[in-house]
Protein backbone atom coordinates (compact mmCIF):
# COMPACT_ATOMS: atom_id res chain seq x y z
CA UNK A 1 0.00 0.00 0.00
CA UNK A 2 0.89 3.53 -1.01
CA UNK A 3 -0.55 5.93 1.76
CA UNK A 4 1.84 8.78 2.20
CA UNK A 5 4.71 10.05 -0.81
CA UNK A 6 6.36 13.46 -1.61
CA UNK A 7 5.87 15.74 -4.07
CA UNK A 8 8.99 17.95 -4.58
CA UNK A 9 9.91 18.97 -7.80
CA UNK A 10 11.13 21.25 -9.83
CA UNK A 11 10.87 22.82 -13.38
CA UNK A 12 14.26 21.33 -14.11
CA UNK A 13 13.53 17.86 -13.48
CA UNK A 14 10.07 18.18 -15.09
CA UNK A 15 12.69 19.24 -18.48
CA UNK A 16 14.80 16.46 -18.08
CA UNK A 17 12.26 14.53 -17.56
CA UNK A 18 9.43 14.90 -19.73
CA UNK A 19 10.04 15.32 -23.70
CA UNK A 20 7.41 17.86 -23.85
CA UNK A 21 6.34 20.76 -22.28
CA UNK A 22 4.02 20.66 -19.82
CA UNK A 23 1.48 23.12 -18.65
CA UNK A 24 0.83 23.70 -14.88
CA UNK A 25 -1.84 23.90 -12.22
CA UNK A 26 -2.81 27.50 -10.93
CA UNK A 27 -0.18 27.79 -8.18
CA UNK A 28 2.29 26.48 -9.99
CA UNK A 29 4.75 23.34 -8.31
CA UNK A 30 3.99 23.92 -4.68
CA UNK A 31 5.89 21.32 -2.73
CA UNK A 32 4.58 18.74 -0.42
CA UNK A 33 7.01 16.67 1.89
CA UNK A 34 3.94 14.46 3.33
CA UNK A 35 1.08 14.09 0.83
CA UNK A 36 -2.10 12.66 2.45
CA UNK A 37 -5.17 11.35 1.13
CA UNK A 38 -7.88 14.01 0.00
CA UNK A 39 -5.33 16.06 -0.60
CA UNK A 40 -4.31 17.49 -4.35
CA UNK A 41 -1.48 15.98 -6.18
CA UNK A 42 -0.24 16.41 -9.56
CA UNK A 43 -1.04 14.02 -12.13
CA UNK A 44 -0.95 14.31 -16.18
CA UNK A 45 -3.86 12.33 -17.55
CA UNK A 46 -4.78 10.43 -20.96
CA UNK A 47 -6.87 13.55 -21.76
CA UNK A 48 -4.63 16.28 -21.03
CA UNK A 49 -1.44 14.72 -21.52
CA UNK A 50 0.38 18.17 -21.83
CA UNK A 51 -1.05 19.54 -18.74
CA UNK A 52 -0.05 18.91 -14.95
CA UNK A 53 -3.27 18.65 -13.70
CA UNK A 54 -4.31 19.16 -10.00
CA UNK A 55 -6.64 16.32 -8.41
CA UNK A 56 -7.95 14.87 -5.26
CA UNK A 57 -6.35 12.00 -4.01
CA UNK A 58 -8.73 9.09 -3.37
CA UNK A 59 -10.55 7.91 -5.94
CA UNK A 60 -14.10 8.87 -6.33
CA UNK A 61 -16.51 6.11 -8.95
CA UNK A 62 -18.86 8.55 -10.59
CA UNK A 63 -21.87 6.52 -9.19
CA UNK A 64 -20.63 7.46 -5.25
CA UNK A 65 -23.12 9.45 -3.38
CA UNK A 66 -20.45 11.34 -1.34
CA UNK A 67 -16.99 12.22 -1.24
CA UNK A 68 -16.10 9.53 1.81
CA UNK A 69 -15.26 6.48 -0.24
CA UNK A 70 -12.05 8.55 -1.63
CA UNK A 71 -10.21 7.79 1.57
CA UNK A 72 -10.43 3.98 1.51
CA UNK A 73 -9.75 3.92 -2.38
CA UNK A 74 -6.18 6.03 -2.71
CA UNK A 75 -4.95 2.88 -3.96
CA UNK A 76 -6.22 0.18 -6.32
CA UNK A 77 -4.69 -3.43 -6.32
CA UNK A 78 -3.15 -4.28 -9.84
CA UNK A 79 -4.34 -8.04 -10.10
CA UNK A 80 -7.61 -8.36 -10.93
CA UNK A 81 -8.35 -4.17 -11.70
CA UNK A 82 -10.00 -4.54 -14.68
CA UNK A 83 -12.91 -6.60 -13.25
CA UNK A 84 -13.35 -4.55 -10.09
CA UNK A 85 -16.57 -2.47 -10.22
CA UNK A 86 -14.94 0.87 -9.06
CA UNK A 87 -11.89 0.58 -11.66
CA UNK A 88 -12.78 -1.73 -14.78
CA UNK A 89 -14.08 1.88 -16.21
CA UNK A 90 -10.76 3.56 -15.03
CA UNK A 91 -8.38 1.29 -15.90
CA UNK A 92 -9.78 1.19 -19.86
CA UNK A 93 -10.56 4.99 -19.74
CA UNK A 94 -9.14 6.91 -17.50
CA UNK A 95 -5.13 6.62 -16.67
CA UNK A 96 -2.70 9.07 -15.29
CA UNK A 97 0.88 9.60 -14.47
CA UNK A 98 1.06 10.10 -10.53
CA UNK A 99 4.26 12.22 -10.36
CA UNK A 100 6.24 12.78 -7.25
CA UNK A 101 9.85 12.19 -5.82
CA UNK A 102 9.44 9.50 -3.11
CA UNK A 103 6.75 7.94 -1.28
CA UNK A 104 7.08 6.23 2.15
CA UNK A 105 6.31 3.12 3.86
CA UNK A 106 6.58 1.90 7.08
CA UNK A 107 8.30 -1.30 7.93
CA UNK A 108 6.84 -3.13 11.13
CA UNK A 109 9.54 -5.36 12.91
CA UNK A 110 10.00 -6.89 16.80
CA UNK A 111 6.79 -4.78 17.16
CA UNK A 112 8.24 -1.46 15.87
CA UNK A 113 7.07 0.60 12.76
CA UNK A 114 10.06 1.85 11.11
CA UNK A 115 9.02 4.53 8.34
CA UNK A 116 10.75 4.63 5.25
CA UNK A 117 11.25 7.30 2.52
CA UNK A 118 11.59 5.30 -0.98
CA UNK A 119 13.10 7.48 -4.42
CA UNK A 120 14.72 6.34 -7.37
CA UNK A 121 17.63 5.40 -7.38
CA UNK A 122 18.71 7.68 -10.27
CA UNK A 123 16.93 10.48 -8.56
CA UNK A 124 14.65 11.33 -11.03
CA UNK A 125 10.73 11.73 -10.87
CA UNK A 126 8.78 9.39 -9.58
CA UNK A 127 5.98 8.09 -12.00
CA UNK A 128 3.31 5.75 -10.78
CA UNK A 129 0.88 4.66 -12.57
CA UNK A 130 -2.75 5.93 -11.58
CA UNK A 131 -6.24 5.68 -12.59
CA UNK A 132 -8.73 9.00 -11.74
CA UNK A 133 -12.41 9.49 -12.26
CA UNK A 134 -14.85 12.67 -12.56
CA UNK A 135 -17.50 13.29 -9.52
CA UNK A 136 -20.64 15.22 -9.95
CA UNK A 137 -22.08 16.19 -6.87
CA UNK A 138 -26.36 16.07 -6.78
CA UNK A 139 -27.08 19.12 -5.78
CA UNK A 140 -25.01 20.27 -9.13
CA UNK A 141 -21.94 21.66 -7.31
CA UNK A 142 -18.43 21.92 -8.65
CA UNK A 143 -17.33 18.53 -10.28
CA UNK A 144 -14.17 16.89 -7.84
CA UNK A 145 -11.53 14.73 -9.99
CA UNK A 146 -9.83 12.35 -8.18
CA UNK A 147 -7.03 9.65 -8.84
CA UNK A 148 -5.95 6.22 -7.15
CA UNK A 149 -2.42 5.10 -6.93
CA UNK A 150 -1.63 1.41 -8.79
CA UNK A 151 0.00 -1.09 -6.20
CA UNK A 152 1.54 -4.39 -6.56
CA UNK A 153 3.84 -7.01 -5.61
CA UNK A 154 7.43 -5.71 -4.34
CA UNK A 155 10.99 -5.68 -6.06
CA UNK A 156 13.80 -6.56 -3.71
CA UNK A 157 14.81 -3.26 -2.31
CA UNK A 158 10.88 -3.22 -0.98
CA UNK A 159 10.45 -6.98 0.43
CA UNK A 160 12.25 -6.24 3.56
CA UNK A 161 9.86 -2.98 4.10
CA UNK A 162 6.70 -3.88 2.94
CA UNK A 163 4.57 -6.15 0.35
CA UNK A 164 3.07 -3.67 -1.67
CA UNK A 165 4.30 -0.71 -3.58
CA UNK A 166 3.40 1.44 -6.84
CA UNK A 167 3.58 0.21 -9.85
CA UNK A 168 6.18 2.68 -11.68
CA UNK A 169 6.13 3.92 -15.22
CA UNK A 170 9.94 4.24 -15.72
CA UNK A 171 10.05 5.55 -19.56
CA UNK A 172 8.94 7.56 -22.17
CA UNK A 173 8.25 4.66 -23.78
CA UNK A 174 5.81 2.84 -20.72
CA UNK A 175 4.00 6.36 -19.81
CA UNK A 176 3.16 7.46 -23.53
CA UNK A 177 1.48 3.99 -24.02
CA UNK A 178 -0.02 4.01 -20.44
CA UNK A 179 -1.87 7.55 -21.70
CA UNK A 180 -2.55 5.64 -25.04
CA UNK A 181 -6.46 6.42 -25.36
CA UNK A 182 -6.08 3.31 -28.27
CA UNK A 183 -3.86 1.22 -26.19
CA UNK A 184 -5.91 -2.31 -26.00
CA UNK A 185 -6.54 -3.68 -22.27
CA UNK A 186 -4.08 -6.64 -22.44
CA UNK A 187 -0.95 -4.59 -22.95
CA UNK A 188 -1.95 -1.69 -20.40
CA UNK A 189 -2.74 -4.52 -17.80
CA UNK A 190 1.28 -5.65 -19.12
CA UNK A 191 2.62 -2.31 -17.84
CA UNK A 192 2.01 -3.36 -14.45
CA UNK A 193 4.38 -5.50 -13.56
CA UNK A 194 6.94 -4.86 -10.45
CA UNK A 195 9.97 -2.75 -10.97
CA UNK A 196 13.21 -4.29 -11.85
CA UNK A 197 15.33 -4.78 -8.73
CA UNK A 198 17.77 -1.81 -8.17
CA UNK A 199 15.36 0.30 -9.42
CA UNK A 200 14.83 2.30 -5.98
CA UNK A 201 16.71 3.55 -3.15
CA UNK A 202 15.18 3.25 0.35
CA UNK A 203 16.17 4.60 3.52
CA UNK A 204 14.57 5.62 6.73
CA UNK A 205 13.25 8.78 7.97
CA UNK A 206 11.55 10.20 11.15
CA UNK A 207 8.94 9.24 12.58
CA UNK A 208 7.15 12.68 12.41
CA UNK A 209 5.68 11.89 8.54
CA UNK A 210 3.43 9.78 10.59
CA UNK A 211 1.74 13.03 11.51
CA UNK A 212 0.28 14.40 8.65
CA UNK A 213 0.41 18.28 9.92
CA UNK A 214 4.34 18.10 9.77
CA UNK A 215 5.34 19.04 6.31
CA UNK A 216 9.07 20.10 5.43
CA UNK A 217 12.62 19.18 4.31
CA UNK A 218 13.10 17.90 7.74
CA UNK A 219 11.26 14.58 6.15
CA UNK A 220 13.42 13.54 3.95
CA UNK A 221 16.97 13.61 6.26
CA UNK A 222 17.89 9.75 6.64
CA UNK A 223 17.84 9.09 10.07
CA UNK A 224 19.83 5.93 12.11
Amino acid sequence: MCGRYSVVIDEAKLRKQFSRELVHPDGGLKANYNMAPTQDGLVITDQAPDRLSSFRWGLVPFWAKDLGIGARMINARSEGIEDKPSFRKPIRERRCLVIGDSFYEWQRKDGKKTPFRIMPADEQLLVMAGIWEEWRPKDGGDTVFTYSVITGAPNAEMQPIHDRMPMLLLDDEMQSQWLDPNAALPDILGLLRTPPDGTLRPYAVSSKVGNVRNNGPELHERVN
